[in-house]
This record gives C-alpha cells, sequence and structure tokens, in this order.
C-alpha cells in the first residue's frame, strides 16, 4: 500500500501555527509598525494580519457517512421540516427512477442495508443536510470549510457537498457502485472482519500470515485501535485464531455480502472506471481529502483515477483525520445518518471536537460552531 501520512506539524496547505502563535505574529507586526518607511497607515497592519493569519484560520472539517449508517426513518425529519431537504429527496427519486425516499422512511430495513440502495440513500441524507445548510440556514461552504472527506461511499457525498459531483450524477454513480461491487464476488466466496484492540501495523502482520496465498489485505483503517481486513473467506476464518498471538483483543467477522475495499473487487473498479469517463467532474470549492491517499485532492482527473482505486484500496480514515488535524483542523461536523465517523474522529484525534448533523434539532445545535 501507498501510506504518505502527514507528519506532525506539516500542513497539507500551508503552515499550522502552533498555539500561542499570535505573540509570534505580534513581534515582527511591531517592527514594521514602528519603521515609518515600512508601514505609514494602520491598514498595513491589518494587511500584515490577513496575509499570515487568514490562511490559517478555518478549523473545520465536514466528514460524510459510509455504509452501515443507514436507518429506517432517516431524513424524515428534514424532509417535513425543509422544502430544500424535500428537494433532495425527489431529485434522487427522479434520478434513480424510483421512490428511493419511500424506501429510507419506510423500510424495509433488510432491502434498504441492500448495498445498492444504502449508498444512494446514505448520500440523499448528507445532502439534504447539505442543502438546508445553504439554502435555508445561509452556510457558505468554501468560506467556512477547509476540508470535506467521506468514508468509502461518504467520498461521494463529499464530493457532491464540495460541487464536484451533480446530485443526480452521484446518486446514480453510487446505485452502479453499490451493485458492482456486489456482483464483483459470488456470495460465499468473500468476507471481512474487524480486528479491534490494534493498530495498523498489527492488521498487516496477520492479514500476511493469514492470506496463505489468498486475498487477505486491510480494507479500512478506521482508527488507532480499529482495523478491518477483506478478502476470499478462508483466510478471514484464520484470523481470529492468528490474531490471537499478536495481541489482537477481539476479531469480529462482519455480516457482510461481499468483501470490499480489497482486489477481488477489481470487477467493480473496472465498472466504476468506465461509468466515471461519462460523468462531468468538477473542480470542489474546497479540497477533498482521498480515502486512498489520506491527502488532498483537487484536480477532477486525479478525483476520478482516486474513486477508481478506492474500490480495491484501503480506506485510509485514520491517517485522514490525522492529516487533518495536522493541518489545523480541530472541528469535524458528520453530515448526515449516524455518529460513527464522530466517534472514530474522537479516538484518532482526542484534542479535536466531532458532532452530528441529522436531525433538524441537531442542525441547530451546530449552526453557531460551524458558522462562527
Amino acid at each position: 500500500m501507498n501510506r504518505v501520512p502527514a507528519r506532525a506539524g506539516r500542513s497539507l496547505t500551508g503552515p499550522v501555527w502552533p498555539s500561542g502563535c499570535f505573540l509570534r505574529l505580534l513581534t515582527p507586526v511591531w517592527r514594521k509598525w514602528t519603521k515609518a518607511a515600512e508601514v505609514s497607515r494602520p491598514v498595513h497592519v491589518f494587511r500584515y494580519f490577513q496575509n499570515k493569519v487568514a490562511p490559517n484560520t478555518m478549523a473545520r472539517a465536514l466528514i460524510f457517512p459510509g455504509q452501515g449508517s443507514q436507518d429506517v426513518g432517516m431524513g424524515k425529519a428534514l424532509a417535513d421540516a425543509f422544502p430544500a431537504a424535500r428537494a433532495v429527496f425527489e431529485e434522487v427519486d427522479d434520478a434513480l427512477g424510483e421512490k428511493l425516499s419511500a424506501l429510507i422512511w419506510a423500510g424495509p430495513k433488510e432491502t434498504l442495508t441492500l448495498t445498492e440502495n444504502a449508498q444512494p440513500a446514505l448520500m440523499a441524507v448528507s445532502m439534504a443536510v447539505m442543502r438546508v445548510l445553504e439554502k435555508e440556514k445561509g452556510f457558505a461552504l468554501k468560506d467556512k470549510v477547509k476540508f470535506v472527506a467521506g468514508h468509502s461511499l461518504g467520498e461521494y457525498s463529499a464530493l457532491a457537498a464540495a460541487g464536484a459531483f451533480s446530485l443526480a450524477d452521484t446518486a446514480r454513480l453510487l446505485r452502479l457502485r453499490g451493485r458492482a461491487m456486489q456482483k464483483a464476488v459470488p456470495v460465499g466466496v468473500g468476507a471481512m472482519a474487524a480486528l479491534l484492540g490494534v493498530g495498523l501495523d498489527v492488521a498487516e502482520k496477520v492479514a500476511a500470515e493469514a492470506a496463505q496465498g489468498d486475498v487477505c489485505q486491510i480494507a479500512n483503517d478506521n482508527e488507532p485501535t480499529q482495523v478491518v481486513l477483506s478478502g476470499h473467506k478462508t483466510p478471514i476464518d484464520r484470523v481470529p485464531e492468528i490474531g490471537k498471538k499478536f495481541g489482537v483483543r477481539r476479531a469480529m467477522p462482519l455480516p457482510v455480502s461481499a468483501p470490499f475495499h480489497c482486489t477481488l473487487m477489481q470487477p467493480a473498479a473496472d465498472a466504476m472506471a468506465e461509468a466515471l469517463t461519462e460523468v462531468t467532474v468538477n473542480t470542489p470549492v474546497v479540497p477533498v481529502i482521498a480515502n486512498v491517499l489520506a491527502a488532498p485532492i483537487s484536480d477532477p482527473a486525479e478525483i476520478k483515477k482516486r474513486l477508481v482505486e478506492q474500490v480495491t484500496g484501503t480506506v485510509r480514515w485514520r491517517e485522514s483525520v490525522m492529516a487533518m488535524a495536522a493541518d489545523g483542523v480541530t472541528d469535524f461536523f458528520e453530515i448526515g445518518a449516524g455518529k460513527v465517523l464522530s466517534g472514530l474522529v474522537k479516538r484518532t484525534a482526542p484534542n479535536a471536537t466531532a458532532q452530528n448533523l441529522g436531525t433538524p434539532s441537531d442542525i441547530d445545535a451546530a449552526l453557531a460552531a460551524l458558522t462562527s
């Protein structure tokens, strides 16, 4: 795997000033202020502070949940309360040619949980929140947020929120992605398991020993003590026993229908590569942290490339959170259903804050912090 974690103290987009930086900035300003030849009017001080401080003042990131956060009824309160939210669900329904909104709000849960439904459904809820913030609460993403990021399918939601994809295209892409991932591997051939109590280094050793010629690789590096493996069922079945000698506290098989984010998903990656050639990708209004890089990207061609790689690659979520925190992000806002990512953030960056926006009351509670 190509891991290039951001080093502490190094910024993804510029320098990150440590606490107390105001005093560091004040000294050179004071020196400039006393030199009449250099500074003749107070406006120069404002410009100096503006140039030095403004690029680093945005400490917020929006994060978008992945599969597993879905629940019947999600987004219904938003649609009932806000016309902008209702319009999102209607547009997604039109794009897919079916009433996905009815399934989201009434179930049944087992049908909603199918990956071809869960993926566009979770995106719809996230985008409903975004539309409420933007159209009814006066929120401007490019002025208030430094990065957006999403976990697996959530990366598509993040891209849609940042204007890289249209809502309709995102819904169709995620429906295709869900179906392609499900079809890539026959049922029963693959499996996934979560390792609890160990980090990436140990998980890689467990995966290497379990593989024995089959596919067994890191699917999700979620937080410092939670890593998910994916691959053929036989090596995944070996993981609990092998894990014991490496100090794994618990190896938990996951109830999934396919082995996501491993090389067995190559047919799905090929399908997404073809689909993405037919979709317009705009430059996002803020950088998007790519799952497979744990680094920001904005170029439309690279966005397509990394989304294809993501199907078979590792979701480097822990590193993504660490990179954003190293670049000055202190406040994370999870946009959409559930609170899974908020928990992962708190365990990865303990000094950061994280809160979820999935209901009207959530939006009201977070609005001041999100727009100040």
